[in-house]
């Protein structure tokens, strides 16, 4: 169950593209369906079945939802709920994880990691540090559209004396630092304890299988 109070995170990029696929899916199957001859229509309906719920569940289906007492994960074909208790930490590498106090690793599927996002905020960050540190020695700042000094924020420059959280970190590290402050406050909560859950997504396994086997079978019997 989602509280109003949760922090919900998700990939708006999957989110987009996601929604584009499923119109472009929706509207070439619906015309076969209407308009298709034979077993047309019907292999239409088998591929549909598929291919909507596995769409769904890999681009509109994932997020996070961090409450004050617990971490829920909702993954392409699991739910993980984890009381904060039960979080040991929470990685970042190649992909964003939790870790349980059992050992069992959870991928967050709605927290991408960008390789170029982290390469992009340190170069901002690298900025920063040294125009933070030419006004502090009361140096001008090459910034600019063509180049002009200033030790401001310029036309196009960034001001040092400006600090906003997070700044130096990529969005989907950001959020994991946002995650780990939330955990340590909360962790040794009364209502932060229990025990793990993992639940399958059969409304996603389901019609996708049930597709599957339509489509199997049509071929079978053409």
């Amino acid at each position: 169950m989602t509280s109003t109070s949760d922090r919900i995170y998700r990939s708006p990029m999957a989110l987009v593209g996601g929604v584009l696929l499923l119109a472009l899916a929706l509207w070439l199957g619906i015309d076969a369906i209407v308009n298709g001859e034979g077993r047309t229509p019907w292999l239409a309906l088998a591929a549909l079945l598929v291919f909507v719920p596995v769409v769904t569940a890999f681009t509109l289906r994932p997020a996070v939802y961090a409450g004050e007492d617990r971490l829920r994960v909702r993954n392409p074909l699991r739910v993980i709920v984890l009381p904060w208790g039960e979080v040991a930490s929470l990685r970042s590498g190649y992909t964003n994880e939790v870790v349980a106090n059992s050992g069992a690793k959870f991928q967050l599927w709605a927290i991408p990691v960008s390789l170029r996002g982290r390469k992009r905020a340190a170069r901002r960050e690298d900025r920063r540090q040294a125009e933070r540190a030419a006004a502090a020695s009361g140096k001008k700042v090459r910034g600019g559209l063509f180049g002009g000094g200033g030790s401001g924020a310029g036309f196009g420059g960034v001001d040092p004396r400006v600090v906003d959280d997070g700044a130096g970190l990529a969005e989907g590290d950001r959020i994991m630092a946002e995650l780990r402050e939330i955990r340590e406050a909360r962790e040794k909560a009364a209502g932060s304890q229990g025990e793990v859950s993992v639940r399958w997504a059969y409304e996603v396994a389901g019609p996708a299988l049930a597709g599957a086997v339509l489509f199997v079978v049509l071929l079978a019997t053409g």
